[in-house]
């Protein structure tokens, strides 16, 4: 049984990630980031899914490299754009370098835990609007990770190429329980259904013929 690092969200693309990395038998650790995301409630799902899958689970505070980054709409005092993933108005959603920062963060957690890999969530819906999910990204950092240490770390993209409907699909397959994931980028008490996040969310339980189990305002 390999122990693996997955960087856990609470989203349901993130959340998908780790229960396959727990269906394929590997020892998890699970990590989750607080970088001052106006969604925070999604930290506390992630939370609450670890507890109950009693599966180690670390929160880290990184809000101060927000003295560094600016600009994104999930961090800063602007406006959560409506509508589609691929209409340009989301990218104002980019957090600038979030996923380098971050894999690089658990890239070290995993060499100190002695684990082989770092799973995270990027999916092909993702490509239009943030670099840092593309597959030329995954492949440099793989190739980075590989040889940034004495021990090597592979970077696992499992939904690389497909879209948030495969993946929910694989949830699915898997009878996950998605009441438990949070998508929303407002961080309120119930889904907009309006920003980029819940759109894609919505269209990919419509595709798989499902309700989603959250409540929507």
């Amino acid at each position: 049984m390999a122990k693996v690092v997955v960087i856990y969200s609470g989203g349901m693309d993130s959340f998908t990630v780790l229960h396959h990395a727990l269906a394929h038998g590997h020892e998890v650790y699970a990590l989750s980031f607080n970088y001052g995301q106006r969604h925070v409630k999604e930290l506390e799902v992630a939370a609450q899914v670890c507890q109950q899958l009693n599966v180690n689970h670390k929160v880290v505070d990184i809000t101060a490299i927000n003295q560094l980054l600016a600009g994104s709409s999930l961090t800063s005092d602007i406006a959560i754009p409506e509508g589609h993933y691929e209409a340009q108005s989301m990218k104002s959603t980019v957090v600038p370098n979030r996923n380098m920062i971050l894999l690089s963060l658990a890239i070290g957690y995993a060499v100190s835990l002695e684990a082989e890999a770092v799973y995270y969530g990027a999916h092909s819906g993702d490509h239009f609007i943030y670099p840092d999910c593309r597959p030329e990204f995954v492949e440099k950092m793989n190739e980075v990770s590989l040889i940034a240490n004495y021990e090597p770390v592979r970077i696992e993209v499992p939904y690389l190429h497909q879209d948030k409907a495969a993946i929910l699909a694989d949830g699915i397959s898997m009878s996950l329980d998605y009441s438990q994931t949070w998508t929303c980028y407002n961080g309120r008490d119930k889904a907009c259904g309006k920003c980029g996040a819940c759109v894609e969310r919505l269209e990919a339980f419509a595709a798989n013929h499902q309700v989603d189990p959250l409540p929507y305002e």
